[in-house]
């Protein structure tokens, strides 16, 4: 039996594990380095969790946290 391709994510679950606005995940996704889009539906595209997990971890690393 075939798999489904796993979860996905539209702009806004984009927009909000990233932490900025819709408009500015407008502006990111213009980048060379973002992931396309696994399927585009009407008038939405759609992109795999596990492509933008993996772009996160390589472009937007976790600031170190503060020492005290």
């Amino acid at each position: 039996m075939e798999r489904g391709p796993g979860r996905l994510m539209g702009p806004y679950e984009i927009a909000e594990r990233l932490g900025v606005s819709r408009q500015r995940f407008q502006q990111l996704v213009r980048y060379p380095s973002f992931p396309s889009p696994y399927q585009e539906l009407r008038g939405m595209k759609v992109w795999l969790a596990e492509d933008i997990e993996a772009w996160i971890a390589e472009h937007r690393p976790t600031p170190p946290a503060d020492e005290e």
